[in-house]
């Protein structure tokens, strides 16, 4: 176990000085990174260790152009800069999975036919599994550039058009540069965003 602290150079690559990226530099990410990636995020918790996220990794200009028609004005000229455009999504059948994943309890009588309790958690955790996601780019190298900012019914209807996959929200990665970084907004202070009982 690792009780000692990151030091400073370690947190400000991962939250104080790690920023939105909106522009990116020519270099690539290749599937080797995808892999490196996708193993942090599948390490992160999630609800009885259940792992509804899902990605789609959009790094081919054929994938980007797929794309493009479901994004909003103010994300393209962006995404189709970005090396890699992840959509997050989540499994609305993840349990189907839960045997191999916690095979220690049944939990089919904990989702089976239940589909407010699915909804619940494939959002909450796909929602984490997208925030790993952002940090494990981080601790790579990389830089992220989270968003809304498309349509969610046209995107799923072309890319997961069975159903069973449901975006979530978008991530650029890759390598950013500063050019069109945004002055960083001021935070809410402790007092007001936290109770301490």
């Amino acid at each position: 176990m690792h009780h000692e602290p990151l030091d400073d150079a370690a947190l400000a690559r991962l939250f104080t000085e790690a920023r939105t990226y909106n522009s990116w530099s020519g270099r690539a990410v290749d599937e080797a990174m995808m892999r490196k990636l996708y193993a942090l995020v599948s390490q992160g918790p999630t609800t009885a260790n259940s792992h509804p996220g899902r990605f789609v990794f959009i790094r081919s200009a054929q994938a980007h152009e797929r794309l493009r028609p479901h994004l909003s004005e103010g994300n393209i000229e962006k995404t189709m800069a970005a090396p890699c455009c992840v959509i997050v999504a989540y499994d609305t059948r993840f349990y189907e999975y839960m045997p191999q994943l916690f095979p220690g309890r049944d939990f089919s009588a904990t989702f089976a036919g239940k589909d407010a309790v699915i909804a619940d958690t494939a959002t909450r955790s796909s929602t984490l599994a997208g925030a790993y996601l952002i940090l494990a780019a981080r601790a790579l190298g990389l830089d992220a550039g989270p968003m809304s900012g498309f349509n969610k019914e046209t995107l799923d209807a072309d890319f997961f058009p069975d159903g069973r996959w449901k975006s979530n929200f978008l991530c650029n990665i890759g390598y950013g540069t500063p050019d069109k970084l945004f002055p960083r907004n001021p935070r809410l202070a402790f007092e007001q965003a936290c109770i301490d009982l």
